[in-house]
């Protein structure tokens, strides 16, 4: 298994991000994010990879990838879509740097998913979301 890992630009949060998709998904069905380039790893990204959204600089939530295929831009230029679940998991986060287009992440280096009620648990919900950042980025959460 496989995971790939993308900059989700222009997204304040987790919530905007799912906000944005539900918008996309009722336009046109099924979810998907367009690509220029397909992955050649995409048999060990579709065996139970997930794309990782790398948001404000921290890399917060994932979705599983469940298909990839061809598709087109609006202009008719071809792409890949990466056809994804639409349910979004939030992650452990860590900073990570920009970077452009997608990249692979092993299983191995993934973060794991935050607890159903983890964040409540840690009282980190009460926090504004830049001073969570601010904290995980010194590891003090």
């Amino acid at each position: 298994m496989l995971h790939l890992t993308k900059l989700a630009v222009g997204v304040r949060d987790i919530a905007h991000l799912r906000a944005l998709q539900a918008e996309r998904v009722a336009r046109m069905p099924p979810l998907r994010h367009r690509t220029r380039n397909s992955p050649r790893r995409a048999d060990e990204v579709t065996s139970g990879g997930s794309i990782y959204w790398v948001i404000a600089g921290f890399l917060a939530a994932r979705q599983q990838v469940v298909e990839i295929v061809a598709d087109s831009w609006d202009d008719g230029r071809a792409c890949a879509a990466l056809i994804l679940d639409p349910t979004v998991v939030p992650v452990l986060g860590r900073p990570v740097k920009p970077f452009q287009g997608w990249r692979y992440l092993a299983a191995s280096d993934a973060p794991e998913d935050v607890p159903a009620a983890g964040v409540d648990i840690l009282g980190e919900a009460g926090l504004p979301a830049a001073l969570r950042r601010d904290l995980r980025e010194l590891c003090l959460l």
